[in-house]
C-alpha cells in the first residue's frame, strides 16, 4: 500500500474555489480502481493550506489515477488557484505502532 500526502497553499480568496472542486471530485477519485482511503485536511493555523491524504494498493493504481482524464481535469482548474508550489509525498507504511505495544512496556 502506498500512503499520499499532498500540501496545497491556496490564495486565500480561492479557498472556496477549492473546496467546491475537491467536492465535486472526490467521489469519482475515491472511486477509482485502487483508492482505498480519500481524506481532505485543513491546517489547524493557516486556512490557505490544505492536505489531501489518500491509500493507493500500489503504485500502478497511483499512476494509473494520475494519468486519468479526471485527474488531469480537476488538476487543471485547481492549480490556478495556488499561492505556493504543491509539495507530494508517496510513502511507503515502515512501521506501525498499536496501543498493545505501548502497554507491553
Amino acid at each position: 500500500m502506498i500512503k499520499r500526502i499532498v500540501r496545497l497553499c491556496f490564495k486565500e480568496e480561492f479557498t472556496d474555489d477549492f473546496e467546491a472542486i475537491f467536492t465535486k471530485s472526490k467521489s469519482e477519485i475515491r472511486a477509482s480502481k485502487g483508492c482505498l482511503h480519500l481524506e481532505l485536511c485543513k491546517d489547524l493555523y493557516d486556512k490557505r493550506i490544505y492536505f489531501t491524504i489518500s491509500f493507493w494498493e500500489n503504485e500502478d493504481a497511483l499512476q494509473m489515477y494520475r494519468n486519468s482524464e479526471l485527474f488531469v481535469e480537476t488538476w487543471a482548474s485547481t492549480k490556478k488557484l495556488f499561492e505556493e508550489k504543491p509539495m507530494a509525498f508517496s510513502l511507503l507504511p515502515f512501521q506501525t505502532v498499536e496501543s498493545d505495544d505501548i502497554n507491553r512496556h
